[in-house]
């Protein structure tokens, strides 16, 4: 059960697809900043979104295209000159046809209620993490992805549907310096995404590394990785 309208669902689907203008975007923005339930589900869709994006190979645009674009861009404007001049309303269930105005209206009305009139100690900008790490299997096939904040905690989010049996369980590792060595930085009781709280790590870099592994059922015996590798991959640096 969510507790968004039906309006900004549409809306941060456009988000992740690229489908908003800027200032739209940047509206949206503001929301996801103070609405946790959002932000999550922007960040699910763009995990579910995220093999197909790494596995995509780029395609030239044909020919014509940018002059093609520009005359649906014209003719879809005089449509919409002659829908206002004979009173024609939109049609309030696509957002596609519905008026820009509408839109950046209701995103500054989503962002002035969650400021003014919920004051919710939930509804706090959402940090940004320091490095994110895409975690990979041995085919080069997205698994996971980390998020490490910097302050002794990170968050994991699956991309692919795994497997863990009953008598094992998944536990997630980061490698600060050859010199620590591994260091766990938890262990999860299944394939989900989980918040991660772990003590006495340096600030996290680029080419980090951060990979998880299929352990004993409460996690490695030893205090490193045991089992097979699920996935594993290098951090990149957010700025």
């Amino acid at each position: 059960m969510t507790n968004l309208s039906d309006e900004i669902i549409a809306l941060s689907d456009e988000y992740v697809l690229g489908l908003l203008s800027p200032t739209e975007a940047a509206l949206l923005e503001e929301v996801m900043a103070r609405d946790i339930e959002l932000a999550h589900r922007v960040g699910s869709l763009r995990d579910r979104l995220l093999p197909l994006d790494l596995s995509a190979a780029p395609v030239d645009l044909p020919d014509g295209f940018t002059a093609q674009l520009g005359d649906q861009l014209r003719t879809k404007d005089q449509l919409s000159s002659v829908q206002t001049a004979t009173s024609v309303p939109p049609e309030p269930a696509n957002l596609n046809v519905a008026p820009k105005k509408w839109v950046t209206g209701l995103l500054a009305a989503s962002i002035t209620g969650l400021v003014l009139g919920l004051g919710f100690g939930w509804m706090q900008p959402m940090p940004e993490p320091k490095v994110v790490a895409v975690l990979l299997d041995a085919n080069g096939v997205p698994q996971a992805v980390v998020d490490d904040y910097g302050d002794d905690t990170a968050t994991v989010r699956f991309v692919a549907d795994i497997s863990v049996p009953a008598d094992r369980t998944l536990q997630v590792w980061t490698l600060p310096s050859a010199d620590m060595g591994p260091r766990s930085l938890g262990v999860l009781t299944g394939a989900a995404a989980t918040q991660l709280t772990f003590e006495d790590l340096p600030d996290p870099g680029a080419m980090q590394l951060y990979e998880v592994t299929l352990e004993p059922l409460g996690g490695s015996p030893t205090g490193r990785p045991t089992g097979p590798i699920i996935g594993k991959g290098f951090a990149a640096q957010q700025t």
